[in-house]
Parts: structure tokens; C-alpha cells; sequence
């Protein structure tokens, strides 16, 4: 039995039962009078496509990666999909919310290699009503398509046809950003515009940056976290690093907000075999991204000028060492009062103080963590009493009362109350057994802020690279 946790870091939560089956939750549908406590009721699935692509790279799918944003998105009651086909396609699928039918269309590019990090994601520009793809890239130039105008703002009034897309081009309609590009994450702003972060550079020697889309051009906005300055443990040094995104989420005040890990150049920082992830950072912008601060609202960057580095100050939300397994690009969501969550993930100190590989450790010891800053300023973390069991990573999802939800890899929904100040972590939902997912999910955080529907594709598990079905499962969450 492992050691008990260190309470004086986290306050641990109580585990519940795990039912397996078919969609099966685990506990009993909420009375009217609790209906502000977490749930999550099955509502069924899809299948998207019988027999997808199927590689592992990197110890995940290129269909699967949960730092995509979006690969699944709903807008103007139509919910959207994106994925590559078994023949290395690339499709977008569209379905009416609740239909069980899909659309399917071709965009005209073919996947150039098994790399799982060549995502697609997807955008929707409001003005305009187009939907933007940016896709299969690694540190390396990038592929761009988008739609007609008014297709996703008014879908019915559409075919769902190739005639809807544009040709595919190397850069966003003449602006060429970076030949070093890699993920793609999109966001629409409040005020109507559409912001692309992606990180330009390599592991270890990059930066985040910033373009945005105002409904007749794009414009790139810059670089606003630097990858210099000297970051020491007491095992050595590194000169360089990139700052790992959790998310770009705004507020309901319009403040953008953005969790992230740094990761060092150098392995000199750390012990064994393991990535040099290290401290879950948070700013915040006013601005839409063209400047950012500290939680104490010193400024700490200007995009395009001048950027964030690892020694800014007040950055560090939560600090941790290189040696923890930690993960990047884990999640964040931000409350209904405009305070800040994230979901992070790493094997604890009650497990040893140094994780010899990353991997294999964090399948046999990682856990994950919420991390939250309060009205006051204090930063709080409570410990998940799920193990990950797997080397992936997790999603947050907090519903219209505010409660929390860890989308686990392989299917399984843990979640926290509000009301407990997200104390109570228990698990809902196991799907392992029923879903056979391969271990990432992919959210569709769109349509819970829209509807209360928690709806995330999965692929099947499979082996080597034999093609294996990709689905999309539904829960209703308290509305």
C-alpha cells in the first residue's frame, strides 16, 4: 500500500466507487434540491469513423492529443469534428447537437508523417462565421485551410461539401508566422476576433505567440515568452527553454487567462531519463493577449516586444522540481467568477524524489492535481485520489455550478463540488472497460459552456498501425 499523502501540501479527497459496463455512472441521479452537485448522466455515442488512423508517437495518437484546440467544437447547434482517416486524410465532420448522423468532408490534405503532435485544430471566427483549420505540424511549416463565410454561422443554409473549403495553403492567407510551428490552439475573443497561439521554435528553445484573425485578415501579433535566461537546480543549469501551454481560456470579465509549465533545454537540470518539466505558471491579459501580468498585476510581457521569461516575477502558481514527471499542456477553465483553475499532473514526493523515467513512472505512480487561485489571491492544490495509471494527460471541465471535472485518460470522469471548495474529488465514471479508449480523450468544451453536454471523442485502443474506430460519448451535466 503506497505511503499516505503529505497533507500539508494538498487536503486529499475521498475516492469513490467505480462501476464498470456500458456507460455506466457510478452513484445516483441528484434530487432537485442538490442539483448543484456533480453528475454526470450517459446519454450514449457515435462513431465517427470505423477505422482511423493508428499510430503511437510521442505515447499518443495524432487523433487523440488532448492539448488540441479544438478538436471538437459546437457552434450555432452543430457540433464539429476533425481527424485524420486510416488512408491519412484529412476530414471535418458535422452533426445537428443530439443527431446520431454525421457529415463528412475531405479537406484536400493527406498527413505527412507519423508524428502524433500533427494535429488538426479547429476555430470558429465569430464575425464572419467561417471555420479555420490549422494542421500537420512539428517545428515545421503548417497547413491552412478555411471555410466559406457563414458556414458555421449558418450551417442549414450550407451544403456540407469540398466546394465549402478553400485550397490549402502554407500560410494563413499570405502571413507566414514561422517555418518552426506547432500547436495550434484557437479562441475567439469577446470582442469577435480569433486568436491563434501556437509555439514557435523547438522542445526546449521556443516561444508562444500570439496572431489573430479580425474577420477579413490575420495579423501576427508576436512573441510574448522567451526561451533565454539561466534556470539552475542543484544539479546544474540550462540556458534555454519553452513554456508549455495548459490552455488560453477568458473570464467573464473578458481577462484572458493561461496556466503553463516551463520545460529546460538542458537535461542536466534533472535526474534519470526524464523530461525537465518543471513549475505551473499563470498569467493573465486585459488586452486579448497584447500584454500579460503576474497574479498580482505586475506586468511581465508585451507581445510582440517584450516576453516572459523563468525568472519573471510572480509567476510560479505552484513550484515543483524537474524530477516530478510533470506534464505539459495539461488543462485550466476559469470559474464563473473569473478565478482560475488548472488540472495538473505528476508522481508525488511519497513515491521518491526523483522519477529515474518518465513514462514508465508515471504510469506506476503519477496523480493529478487541481490547482486554484481564490478571491483573495491564495493559491490552493488538492490531490485527485485517481491514479493516472497512464502516462497522458487528464482535462478539466467546470459546469454552470461551478463544480470541477477530471476528464481521465481512458474514459474515466472524476469530479469536485463547489460547494466543498473542491475538496470531495470522487470518480463518477469508469469507462475503461467499456470504451477501450487508447488514453487521451479530446473535450468538447464548447458545447458544456453552450448546453451542459460533456462530450469528448476517443479512439479505440489498437496495436501497431492497424486502423481502430473513433467515437464521440455524451453526458449531461447540472444545468
Amino acid at each position: 500500500m503506497p505511503p499516505a499523502p503529505d497533507r500539508r501540501t494538498f487536503v486529499r479527497g475521498a475516492l469513490g466507487t467505480a462501476a464498470l459496463g456500458a456507460l455506466t455512472a457510478v452513484g445516483h441521479a441528484p434530487s432537485a434540491a442538490a442539483a448543484a452537485a456533480p453528475s454526470v448522466t450517459p446519454l450514449g455515442g457515435t462513431r465517427l469513423d470505423p477505422a482511423a488512423i493508428y499510430f503511437v508517437s510521442y505515447d499518443g495518437l495524432v487523433n487523440n492529443n488532448a492539448f488540441q484546440k479544438n478538436g471538437l467544437l459546437t457552434h450555432a447547434g452543430h457540433q464539429y469534428a476533425v481527424w485524420y482517416t486510416a488512408d491519412r486524410n484529412a476530414v471535418v465532420g458535422r452533426r445537428a447537437v443530439g443527431s446520431a448522423d454525421w457529415e463528412t468532408v475531405r479537406v484536400g490534405h493527406r498527413l505527412s508523417s507519423d508524428n502524433s503532435h500533427n494535429v488538426i485544430s479547429a476555430g470558429v471566427s465569430p464575425t464572419d462565421g467561417r471555420l479555420h483549420l490549422v494542421m500537420d505540424a512539428h517545428s515545421s511549416g503548417y497547413r491552412y485551410v478555411k471555410s466559406v463565410a457563414g458556414l458555421i454561422s449558418a450551417p442549414t443554409a450550407h451544403d456540407w461539401t469540398p466546394a465549402a473549403f478553400g485550397p490549402v495553403l502554407s500560410s494563413l492567407d499570405g502571413v507566414a508566422l514561422t517555418s518552426a510551428f506547432t500547436y495550434p490552439q484557437f479562441l475567439p475573443t469577446p470582442g469577435g476576433r480569433l486568436l491563434l497561439s501556437y509555439r514557435t521554435g523547438v522542445s526546449g528553445n521556443g516561444q508562444a505567440a500570439l496572431a489573430e484573425y479580425d474577420g477579413s485578415r490575420w495579423r501576427e501579433l508576436g512573441t510574448w515568452s522567451s526561451a533565454t535566461g539561466t534556470y539552475t537546480t542543484a544539479r546544474g543549469s540550462s540556458p534555454s527553454r519553452n513554456l508549455y501551454l495548459h490552455g488560453l481560456d477568458y473570464g467573464p470579465d473578458g481577462t484572458l487567462h493561461v496556466f503553463g509549465t516551463w520545460r529546460e533545454r538542458s537535461g542536466a537540470v534533472t535526474c534519470g531519463a526524464n523530461l525537465t518539466n518543471h513549475d505551473t505558471v499563470y498569467v493573465r491579459s486585459t488586452d486579448d493577449g497584447r500584454t500579460w501580468t503576474n497574479a498580482a498585476g505586475t506586468r511581465v510581457a508585451t507581445t510582440g516586444s517584450a516576453t516572459a521569461g523563468v525568472n519573471s516575477p510572480g509567476l510560479i502558481a505552484d513550484p515543483l522540481g524537474p524530477d516530478h514527471a510533470l506534464m505539459n499542456q495539461e488543462s485550466q477553465g476559469v470559474d464563473s467568477r473569473g478565478l482560475p483553475h488548472a488540472l495538473i499532473s505528476y508522481v508525488p514526493g511519497r513515491f521518491g524524489q526523483c522519477v529515474a523515467d518518465y513514462v514508465s513512472g508515471r504510469i506506476a505512480n503519477a496523480r493529478p492535481f487541481h490547482v486554484r487561485r481564490d478571491a483573495s489571491g491564495a493559491w490552493h492544490k488538492t490531490e485527485v485520489p485517481v491514479p493516472m495509471n497512464s502516462s497522458q494527460r487528464s482535462q478539466l471541465v467546470l459546469d454552470a455550478h461551478d463544480n470541477a471535472y477530471a476528464v481521465m485518460p481512458y474514459g474515466r470522469i472524476a469530479a469536485a463540488s463547489a460547494a466543498s471548495g473542491w475538496r470531495d474529488w470522487t470518480l463518477l465514471y469508469d469507462g475503461t472497460g467499456s470504451l477501450n479508449a487508447f488514453g487521451e480523450v479530446v473535450v468538447d468544451h464548447t458545447r458544456v459552456a453552450q448546453d451542459g453536454i460533456l462530450s469528448f471523442l476517443y479512439q479505440e485502443r489498437s496495436t501497431g498501425t492497424t486502423p481502430s474506430p473513433l467515437h464521440v460519448v455524451d453526458f449531461r451535466l447540472p444545468r
